[in-house]
């Protein structure tokens, strides 16, 4: 992080093709940061060229006399990997490769990227590029690209992997106005990619919004634990394009088939808290107001207008996306009816007349949001004779000290762009057409809905500490060593019953007098499948018969089957007819499903299920790993879920805490084998007290099982480090468990803050808790296992469990350093728990690598400061009454 810090606050800069040839890349990038040669040092390399623009030249890097913090690199690709070379020879450790013919060319291009990076590795250096205009810092007065305009200050970081679209898009915001803490064009992401900048900009003071236009992700791990880590503080809004391109590789299964690539990406961000917008202008619609308190609770509006015409349009983007009109309550009704005109609207929207003063509308707002069942307000301004836009505007603003957000649509040119200014200027959004309006609310709405609902408390489920699993792997290379990668139903169905699926159990019939066997033996009626890897629809190829009632039946449907498959698929190999019992009294056919991508990892699909599955596409993807909130949420993305919590005539609502564990399970099944490419259950039947598998099948990745990558490597969010889980005994005989912190710990964190004395509270967090707040839990227990962990130490004592002590350490973003702190409840401290749990996570902390980790001790904390003595750490003063600890590792 600290070499990030190079590419926006450099106090030198070589430029690597300097030049005063008219047009070229090299001089307009020189011009500009000569710009600012009075708060930084430039020094143009060109071998060709003693003096460039009047600046001194220099004919290499290594000849300058001074180390420059950052390079910038203009000259033609295929001397790139050399210069870079050369630089790093020199110790420069930050590198714009504005150049472009490299991996966007083909082989060759990738290959000379590939030795840059190489190259890179070898001198720890960051390069952002290639193939890419750079930065702009408007505070810095630094512009490292080729566009000649700047922006002015402000407070959104603008990162764009296109340069060309970057440039047009930062050339619109100018024309509007819009000020930025950054712009970053990222181009190739050799090196420096998004997880990284939104590390820096989720740190970085002037930045109070992220916006980003992306194509491809790079890092998907990285990416995700950087926005998880920033998207509650600093709301991160994502234009990514190609949202209907298609995957071109044939599925295998269901799942295959329904899940397009696009639907990794909108996983992805809906689990990392991220706003997904529909255009460009979204993006700075959103980023200007997302950063305020005034969000939304709800998805009802109030609309007030002076002209019907627009609240028609707003009503019906409104309620096409998913939002709702405010029903408003008598009381407001009644307050309305004694100020407006007769015959004004008496509902919502608020029609005020096209006469409207402005001390109509201050008044009319007033009373609107105050009604509780209204969560936002927009208010529609068209110049008709009544108040000036100025004058409405004016009243507007006055008004506008709420804890609801108003959003205002201001119709018209010149004096109505006045007002929409001031506006502005006073932190309320203001948009020239109500359609703007309503979907930049909804985003608002999306935003702060998905950030409650990714960290509500979720409802204990037991801790799975893994079943039996290894013959599962067995089985896995067994099916691989005969050249295969398609499971049978029978096998499939093993791994569902070992995770606590229910499911049928088949058995394969060789010829029809076996399969009348199985059929007595099993009790009629039955359903007889084909059993073939190499055909994933068997209903496509008349290869389901169901309802089969007596021996003589089946003798014949397995004939049939056999006949009807080979002429369907005469080259398919045929392992027999799978037979078994058939279920007839189930409510609702499901699909639960998952597909991995080498990037991404797997993801989690569910929906409608059936032989229509695939018609009706009623589906919502997650990623695992999944707790009870998170297997909901799933649910509640798609249309049969109000079916499903409702029930529908004669149908009841299904048990949705079933089908939460059940996608639980299935989600731990997941984590736990990479080698699986895709899974289907299709289709998961469900009743009002079962869930059961009626037919499955999995599709192995070969090179997953070849490589034998580390066990949590395809996911990229980490899983709940079960490794760590042990029992202790304390020194005085008590025994507790010792594992890391879980989101359903809220209500036991809680309770160990709550029954600290003064002394510990004050040890631990510096003051007196007065208030401990639901986002106060959330921080502490629903952690990044990659980016911070907390150990805690659970006891139980006539039945009532506590957390007794937790340990934490939270990772720098450099990766290198940790924050360590230690806190046990009073009638636990002198028993050993305190070290034991330190001791844990110093041994986490070599685990990821860190090279240290510290602390900040009050200095009458002796206890602490004691420990701290007897583990190896170092103290020194720090601040006040403070004294820092640290541990080199």
């Amino acid at each position: 992080m600290e070499r990030l810090k190079l590419f926006f606050n450099p106090e030198s800069i070589a430029l690597i093709g300097a030049t005063d040839r008219e047009g070229t890349v090299g001089k307009i990038i020189l011009e500009n940061l000569l710009l600012a040669k009075d708060k930084r040092k430039i020094y143009p390399v060109n071998p060709n060229r003693e003096k460039v623009l009047d600046t001194k030249c220099y004919p290499k890097i290594s000849s300058i006399p001074e180390l420059p913090d950052l390079a910038i690199i203009v000259i033609p690709a295929e001397s790139v990997p050399d210069l870079v070379e050369e630089s790093g020879k020199a110790g420069v450790k930050a590198i714009i490769a504005i150049s472009a013919g490299f991996k966007e060319i083909g082989t060759e291009g990738k290959a000379r990227e590939d030795r840059i990076a190489n190259i890179a590795s070898k001198y720890n250096i960051r390069i952002m590029g290639p193939n890419c205009m750079g930065v702009i810092r408007p505070s810095a007065n630094l512009n490292t690209t080729f566009t000649t305009r700047i922006p002015k200050p402000g407070h959104v970081a603008f990162l764009s992997q296109s340069g060309a679209l970057g440039s047009a898009v930062l050339d619109w915001a100018i024309s509007k106005g819009i000020g930025f803490s950054a712009f970053v064009s990222l181009g190739s992401m050799l090196d420096v990619n998004f997880g990284d900048l939104i590390d820096y900009f989720g740190e970085d003071p002037e930045t109070r919004s992220i916006i980003i236009y992306l194509e491809s992700i790079g890092n998907a791990k990285h990416f995700m634990s950087a926005a998880r880590g920033f998207a509650r503080t600093k709301p991160i809004i994502m234009l990514k394009a190609g949202r209907f391109q298609e995957s071109v590789k044939a599925a295998k299964s269901h799942t295959g088939a329904m899940v397009r690539e696009d639907s990794y990406y909108d996983a992805i961000f809906h689990r990392a808290g991220v706003v997904r917008v529909e255009e460009i202008e979204d993006l700075f619609n959103c980023a200007s107001i997302l950063n305020t308190a005034q969000l939304p609770k709800g998805s009802n509006l109030a609309i007030i207008t002076n002209a019907g015409g627009p609240a028609v349009l707003a009503i019906d983007t409104l309620i096409s996306r998913g939002g709702k009109l405010a029903q408003l309550s008598e009381g407001t009704l009644t307050n309305l009816n004694g100020f407006l005109p007769s015959n004004w609207s008496k509902s919502n929207p608020i029609d005020i007349l096209g006469d409207s003063d402005s001390q109509r509308y201050a008044k009319t707002i007033e009373a609107t949001i105050k009604d509780p069942g209204v969560d936002g307000v927009l208010v529609i301004y068209t110049p008709q004779g009544g108040a000036s836009p100025i004058e409405a505007a004016k009243a507007i603003i006055k008004h506008a000290k709420s804890n609801k957000p108003i959003l205002t649509t201001w119709m018209g040119d010149k004096e109505v762009t006045k007002a929409r200014q001031s506006f502005f200027e006073s932190g309320i959004p203001a948009y020239e057409f109500p359609e703007e309006a309503i979907k930049t609310y909804l985003y608002m709405y999306q935003y702060a809905r998905n950030l409650a609902s990714l960290y509500e408390t979720p409802e204990e489920l037991p801790l799975d500490m893994g079943p039996s699993k290894n013959y599962l792997k067995t089985l896995i290379r067994r099916t691989v060593r005969m050249k295969r990668t398609v499971l049978s139903e029978e096998d499939s169905k093993k791994f569902l019953t070992t995770y606590g699926i229910s499911s049928t159990t088949p058995s394969v019939a060789r010829d029809a007098k076996d399969a009348a066997r199985i059929a007595s033996q099993s009790g009629y009626p039955v359903v007889m499948k084909i059993s073939s890897p190499e055909i994933a629809h068997k209903s496509d190829v008349g290869g389901v018969m169901l309802n089969i009632s007596s021996a003589d039946e089946v003798q014949k449907a397995f004939s049939e089957i056999m006949e009807t498959v080979s002429k369907h698929k005469p080259d398919a190999k045929i392992e027999g007819v799978s037979v078994q019992k058939m279920i007839t009294n189930y409510d609702y056919e499901l699909i639960v499903g998952s597909k991995k991508d080498p990037i991404f990892g797997p993801v989690i699909m569910f929906g409608l299920g059936g032989i229509e599955a695939e018609f009706f596409k009623d589906i919502a993807v997650g990623l695992p790993p999944l707790n009870q909130v998170l297997a909901r949420r799933l649910l509640e993305q798609t249309q049969i879920y109000k079916m499903l919590s409702q029930g529908f005539r004669t149908r009841p609502p299904a048990n949705l805490r079933l089908l939460e564990e059940t996608l639980v399970k299935f989600s731990n099944l997941l984590i736990d084998f990479p080698e699986i490419a895709e899974i289907d259950i299709n289709p998961l039947i469900v009743t009002s007290n079962a869930a059961i598998a009626l037919d499955a099948r999995i599709i192995l990745d070969e090179e997953a099982i070849q490589k034998r990558i580390h066990e949590y490597a395809h996911l990229i969010i980490s899983p709940y480090p079960t490794r760590y889980v042990q029992p202790w005994s304390c020194r005085d005989g008590r025994v507790v468990l010792l594992r890391p912190i879980r989101p359903e710990d809220e209500l036991l964190e809680r309770e160990l803050i709550e029954g600290l004395s003064e002394e510990s509270m004050r040890h631990r967090f510096f003051h007196l808790i007065k208030y401990i707040t639901h986002d106060m839990l959330t921080r502490f227990c629903n952690i990044d296992y990659d980016r911070e962990m907390a150990m805690v130490a659970e006891y139980t004592s006539n039945g009532k469990r506590r957390n007794v002590g937790v340990a934490r350490v939270v990772i720098e973003p450099s990766g290198e350093a940790g924050e360590f702190a230690v806190l046990v409840a009073d009638d636990f401290q002198h028993c050993g728990l305190g070290l034991k749990l330190s001791d844990m996570l110093i041994g986490v902390a070599h685990e990821k690598g860190l090279k240290s980790i510290y602390g900040i001790v009050l200095s009458d904390n002796t206890r602490m400061l004691g420990l701290a003595k007897k583990l190896g750490f170092k103290t020194q003063s720090y601040y006040g009454d403070e004294t820092k600890i640290i541990l080199e590792l």
